[in-house]
């Protein structure tokens, strides 16, 4: 073997490549589509839990007004942020520079009323679960919420 021949062996090996970066971010974005649908399930039974049922004279389970806008604004609130989910899943994509994906979400954040680092949880929950077994695609979608992760920090 060539010294040349072991030296760009050797370069190979120094982590995830372009590809595995591609295949981390689109791994990333589907598990960041799943978090959303599960925030948009939790949004539906929220404001089902809070709807009055027809002909049931005192009010339903959720009779007290009260708990009803305490019911009603968390079912919001989770639908936002199973919005702001689906936007950033829409902009996450391999070679984009952290401090640009972070500032887009943040904007949308921001036009929706909610502190971008409220979604620090859901991305990183997001990096946990990618629905791939490939090792190296694994370690660029953590590397990418990581990077997107720190961004959002510096955003506030």
């Amino acid at each position: 073997m060539e010294p040349e021949d072991v030296a760009d062996f050797a370069a190979g090996m120094g982590g995830p490549g372009p590809e595995d970066f591609a295949n981390g971010a689109a791994a990333l974005a589907a598990a960041l589509v799943r978090e959303a649908g599960a925030l948009a399930g939790a949004a539906a039974a929220l404001r089902n839990a809070a709807a009055v049922v027809p002909g049931d004279p005192t009010g339903g389970p959720l009779s007290d007004i009260r708990r009803q806008r305490g019911a009603m604004a968390a079912s919001g609130d989770a639908a936002i942020r199973a919005a702001l989910l689906l936007e950033a899943a829409e902009v996450i994509g391999p070679g984009g520079e952290a401090a640009a994906l972070a500032e887009r979400v943040a904007t949308s954040a921001k036009r929706a009323g909610v502190p971008a680092v409220a979604l620090v949880p859901a991305l990183r929950a997001a990096a946990l679960a990618p629905a791939t077994d490939d090792g190296a695609a694994r370690i660029a979608a953590a590397s990418i919420a990581a990077a997107l992760v720190e961004a959002l920090a510096q955003e506030r």
